[in-house]
């Protein structure tokens, strides 16, 4: 069983918690994550770049010198691809560079990274953070007695009321992402240095996460 250390939502020490066995079984499969990054980095791209072939350049209209005589190679146009300002030859143009990607490998690919980030000690378990109003300073103060203070931060929340607060408290903070568990993927995970997790979203069983897990799990048996 894996143990995640346990903090108020001040910042002070508990006991530490253990973690969701369904979720949290210590495999880290790095195939799976690396294509789970690559899809992520992929289906960011607009993919709305465009040159100029020869057809769209300007000018061009007529031969640069007559044919023969002038002791020069031929030319038939200063808009070609060789000469200075002419048109881009193979350039890239608009095109969609989205990836698919399966639902159990884009689980089986959060569920690595979580365990990567438990392995290595940077899996924080937090009480609740009830914000009653948005307020950065608190944020601030748990992250820094976290020992987080000027670190890349994802924090996830548990999907309750206040979790809009959360993520407005800590929106302008630099380097501190907040989400709710569920809609964190294997990227943002691996992106961060240290994942926040509220202990409600663990207590939650790891959503469709650990619901596929344990049907694989009855599946084997």
């Amino acid at each position: 069983m894996i143990e995640a250390p346990h903090y108020s939502a001040t910042g002070s020490k508990q006991a530490a918690v253990p973690l969701p066995a369904a979720l949290f079984d210590g495999t880290v499969n790095e195939p799976v994550l690396h294509r789970a990054v690559v899809t992520y980095l992929a289906n960011q791209r607009q993919g709305t770049h465009e040159t100029k072939t020869r057809r769209w350049v300007a000018g061009g209209n007529q031969k640069p010198w007559r044919q023969k005589g002038t002791g020069r190679a031929r030319q038939g146009s200063i808009r070609a691809p060789h000469w200075r300002h002419g048109g881009i030859v193979f350039g890239p143009h608009p095109r969609d560079y989205r990836l698919a990607i399966p639902k159990k490998i884009r689980q089986l690919a959060k569920k690595s990274a979580l365990n990567a980030r438990a392995r290595e000690g940077a899996l924080l378990v937090v009480d609740p953070l009830a914000y009653e109003k948005p307020k950065t300073k608190m944020l601030a103060e748990l992250l820094a007695s976290l020992g987080l203070a000027g670190r890349k931060a994802l924090v996830l929340t548990a999907g309750a009321e206040q979790a809009h607060n959360v993520y407005l408290s800590g929106r302008n903070l630099p380097g501190v992402h907040v989400m709710r568990f569920a809609d964190a993927t294997a990227y943002e995970i691996l992106w961060s240095d240290a994942v926040v997790v509220e202990l409600p979203a663990l207590a939650g069983g790891g959503g469709d996460e650990a619901t596929a897990a344990q049907q694989s799990e009855a599946g084997d048996g």
